[in-house]
C-alpha cells in the first residue's frame, strides 16, 4: 500500500492512548502513524472510525504533543522510506545537523532552536494566526528557523526587533493567503536574519509582506 496523509482533528497530549483523525480512510489495526517526529502504531483491537487507539512512540521515537490539524501519515512498515528519528522531536537534517519540527494550532510563541540545531516551525491549518518570535540566544549564531504554513492563511509573525535588526518598519510578516508560504531566518549576533528565497513564475502573489 502508498502513504496516506490526513490531520488529526483534537490535539493530541504526550500521554494520550487514542487520537482522532479528520479521516480514517485505509486506517486499520497494525498501520504505522507518523505525526511530526512521533511514529505510533494502530492497535490490533481498533476496527473503524476517526477515534483511532494507538500504541505510542513506535520504533524508539519519543511521544510527545500535537497540536490540532498535524499532518498525520499512515502507512505499512514498508511504506515508510526513512528511518524514524530517535530522539524527541529531533531529525538529521542537511549536512549532518540535527533539525527540530514543532507544529503550532493556535496563536503564541514560536519556540527557538536550540543552540547548534536548525529548526521547522509549522503554522497548521486554514485559519490567520498571530506567531510571535523572540531574539535567538547568543550562542544560536548559524542556526536556521524556517517557519512554514502547512495551508492558506494570513498568519502573521511579529519579531519586535525586526528582520535583520532593521527596526519597526520589518517587525511584523504576514503570510500571503493565496498559497502556503515559508519564511526561512538564519540567527546572527542575536538577530534573525531573513534567508532570501526567491520565486519566479506566472503566480507571483506567494510572499510575505515585511511591515
Amino acid at each position: 500500500m502508498a502513504l496516506v496523509r490526513t490531520t488529526n482533528s483534537v490535539a493530541i497530549a504526550a500521554g494520550d492512548q487514542s487520537i482522532t483523525v479528520a479521516s480514517a480512510t485505509s486506517i486499520a489495526a497494525g498501520r504505522i502513524i507518523q505525526i511530526d517526529n512521533e511514529r505510533m502504531k494502530v492497535r490490533q483491537d481498533y476496527t473503524s472510525g476517526t477515534s483511532v487507539v494507538v500504541l505510542r512512540g513506535w520504533d524508539g521515537t519519543a511521544s510527545a504533543a500535537h497540536a490540532i490539524t498535524s499532518g498525520v501519515v499512515h502507512g505499512d512498515a514498508s511504506d515508510f522510506t526513512t528511518a524514524p528519528a530517535q530522539t524527541s522531536q529531533a531529525v538529521m537534517g542537511p549536512l549532518g545537523r540535527v533539525r527540530t519540527i514543532a507544529a503550532y494550532g493556535a496563536a503564541g510563541a514560536i519556540a527557538l532552536p536550540q543552540p547548534g540545531t536548525d529548526a521547522v516551525a509549522i503554522i497548521n491549518g486554514t485559519a490567520a494566526l498571530a506567531m510571535t518570535l523572540a531574539n535567538p540566544a547568543k550562542d544560536n549564531d548559524g542556526d536556521v528557523l524556517c517557519i512554514v504554513g502547512n495551508g492558506k492563511a494570513a498568519h502573521t509573525v511579529t519579531y519586535t526587533a525586526g528582520l535583520g535588526n532593521a527596526g519597526s518598519s520589518y517587525d511584523v510578516g504576514t503570510f500571503d493567503a493565496n498559497g502556503q508560504c515559508c519564511l526561512s531566518l538564519i540567527a546572527a549576533n542575536e538577530i534573525w536574519v531573513p534567508l532570501s528565497s526567491p520565486l519566479s513564475g506566472t503566480l507571483t502573489s506567494i510572499d510575505i509582506a515585511i511591515a
